[in-house]
């Protein structure tokens, strides 16, 4: 079986690791990873994918900083020229960037089979690139590789039922990745408080806006008086801080940071802070309590279980949940992602897929 990966940012590769490790545990699998380029990234270079273990992208398609049409069209254009030489039996796509849209396209143009892992999830926000991407890519998939119930649940309400697509729930490839990677964790080469709070800021909808970044990072900045706030500061939210003059002093503002070192913060802080999606999943694996910036989120059942408060970007709301969580003890013993089982729950559902479609073409 050949399947063909389509990856466009670091933490798709992340992911992909995880799954990679365990396809190479199947000599039957033969995996061929296309990098698109979508997130130019300077820390990945080639040291990245020695220590993070990763296999070299067989193909780079070096198409970034265009709109979102240019991205994904030339993305689509690109990968279905690999697709045909490649002839793969799959194309595995991860997530909801224009990369995730664009492989799934250029899959169901050549009907090729193709499946989406982290299908299901939902933040009912269609303002979001990403929820389009995602909604997109589930309904032409021929297996939805669901994390959680709660995206089991979303397909079904949606009518997945009823159309020719395989749902299956996986749990979680972030939580075998976040399982394989802490035991290489790496301090950042900088001093840092014994205690902290670890921050990040880098969403379009909170960094677009003057009032809501500084909703955000006047809030960081008076909890900071408590606490350290440690803030691996995204290039993106550092333009936007100086185009809209604000600067701020008590915030431990840092350069952005690797995984591994991102692994090291999560591991040694007291609680995160976050916009980004898949921090909030890796609070809950580290076991830390989290505050997401934002006003929904993806991940409704760590919302449900308490392990995750919505602060949206009101100020005073942030530094009320900060005051609730930074002391509260929470019981994480709970399986909400799988406990690092998810990649080989992928293969599975893939291999059940693969042998039933080649029974009714035999028949």
């Amino acid at each position: 079986m050949k399947i063909v990966t389509i990856v466009g940012a670091r933490p798709q590769f992340v992911k992909a690791a995880a799954l990679s490790r365990c396809m190479a545990q199947e000599p039957s699998i033969q995996e061929v990873i296309v990098h698109t380029g979508q997130h130019f990234d300077i820390n990945m270079s080639d040291i990245f994918f020695e220590e993070m273990q990763i296999p070299k992208p067989d193909y780079f398609l070096n198409i970034n900083s265009l709109g979102h049409g240019a991205m994904t069209g030339q993305m689509l254009e690109k990968i279905e020229g690999v697709l045909k030489e490649e002839q793969p039996d799959w194309v595995l796509v991860y997530g909801d960037t224009n990369s995730t849209l664009a492989g799934a396209l250029a899959a169901r143009k050549l009907n090729i089979r193709l499946a989406h892992v982290e299908a299901g999830l939902r933040s009912f926000n269609m303002n979001m690139p990403e929820e389009v991407n995602r909604i997109l890519t589930d309904r032409i998939s021929d297996v939805l590789l669901c994390p959680t119930e709660t995206a089991i649940q979303n397909l079904k309400s949606e009518g997945y039922d009823n159309f020719d697509c395989s749902v299956c729930r996986t749990g979680d490839i972030m939580e075998d990745a976040a399982m394989f990677y802490r035991q290489f964790s790496k301090k950042p080469e900088m001093e840092l408080p014994e205690k902290f709070v670890l921050a990040t800021v880098h969403r379009a909808e909170n960094t677009a806006s003057e009032e809501r970044l500084k909703n955000i990072f006047d809030a960081l900045d008076e909890i900071s008086s408590d606490i350290p706030v440690v803030l691996p500061l995204h290039p993106g939210t550092r333009k936007r801080l100086e185009s809209y003059g604000l600067s701020y002093h008590n915030i431990t503002l840092i350069d952005p940071v690797g995984y591994l070192s991102m692994v090291w913060l999560l591991e040694n802080c007291q609680l995160v802070m976050t916009d980004s999606g898949g921090l909030q999943k890796e609070a809950f694996f580290f076991k830390k309590p989290c505050i997401t910036l934002r006003d929904e989120t993806e991940w409704r059942e760590l919302v449900d279980h308490g392990f995750n408060k919505l602060a949206g970007a009101d100020k005073e709301r942030i530094k009320m949940l900060f005051s609730e969580s930074i002391h509260q003890k929470l019981n994480f013993d709970v399986n909400l992602y799988g406990q690092g089982t998810a990649g080989t729950s992928i293969l599975e559902a893939i291999r059940t897929v693969d042998a039933a479609k080649l029974e009714q073409s035999v028949a």
